[in-house]
């Protein structure tokens, strides 16, 4: 069977901090390059933290913004 949609998060694993964009894409179900435009743009739904090249999205938002909190 094939998974579709965004990965699962259990609520027993440990919900890590923080994810990296292509994570935080997968979650809401589009792909790396959308993601990266839509950061570059300022169109990104949630708050995102640019640590020199890396950018990184914080989980709380991102999981509010999917209703998975």
């Amino acid at each position: 069977m094939t998974q579709t949609g965004p990965p699962a998060l259990s609520h027993d694993a440990a919900v890590p901090a923080v994810v990296d964009l292509p994570t935080a894409a997968a979650m809401l179900g589009i792909g790396r390059t959308l993601a990266y435009e839509l950061v570059r743009t300022g169109r990104w739904p949630t708050p995102v933290l640019r640590m020199g090249r890396l950018i990184k999205v914080p989980t709380q938002p991102l999981l509010d913004l999917v209703g998975a909190a």
